[in-house]
């Protein structure tokens, strides 16, 4: 099984994928393949600079270079979690793997901003306001090869309202995954 993770920041994706590997799944990130891109220019993983890179990434290599870069990593028949997943193209070279599944992970905006303030890494926003306008800018491009997240997220094959509990949520990716 291979279940892909998408969705707003703060919903609760990492968790999901915590959980996800407590069941035995192997984790990959399309994010981790743009954290390696930026290791080799010695850039720091701020989360200006991994939208940046991702964009230049598929700028030049197209849509699809992040998924295709991770599912070379795949290996053997193994259950794998696959997160961050930011635009189309990578749903579409992922949905070439038998098994795929689109979760897309949602909460409400102060429940996620509270949790993205609650991470205290180099993603952590400044302020409500900027969290705001970053989410708005990755949403939508007329470039089809930055992050087009609601275009992504409408080829979701489940969607996760992660709004209240860790357990809850745990409940809700067990019932998923059943089906």
């Amino acid at each position: 099984m291979l279940v892909g993770l998408t969705g707003t920041n703060g919903a609760g994706k990492t968790s999901g994928a915590d959980y996800l590997q407590e069941l035995g799944f192997h984790y990959l990130s399309l994010s981790d393949e743009i954290r390696l891109e930026l290791a080799d220019r010695n850039e720091s993983p701020t989360r200006e600079n991994l939208t940046r890179v991702g964009n230049e990434l598929r700028a030049r290599f197209g849509a699809s270079v992040l998924a295709r870069r991770a599912i070379a990593r795949l290996a053997g028949e193994s259950d794998y979690v696959i997160d961050s997943i930011r635009n189309p193209g990578e749903v579409a070279a992922l949905r070439e793997l038998p098994g795929f599944r689109l979760v897309h992970f949602d909460a409400p905006l102060a429940e996620r901003y509270r949790r993205a303030v609650e991470r205290k890494d180099e993603r952590t926003p400044l302020s409500f306001e900027e969290f705001s306008e970053q989410e708005q800018r990755e949403m939508e491009s007329p470039d089809q090869t930055t992050q087009q997240l609601r275009a992504t997220f409408r080829l979701a094959d489940e969607t996760l309202l992660n709004s209240g509990s860790l357990a809850e949520m745990r409940a809700k990716l067990d019932r998923l995954i059943a089906r």
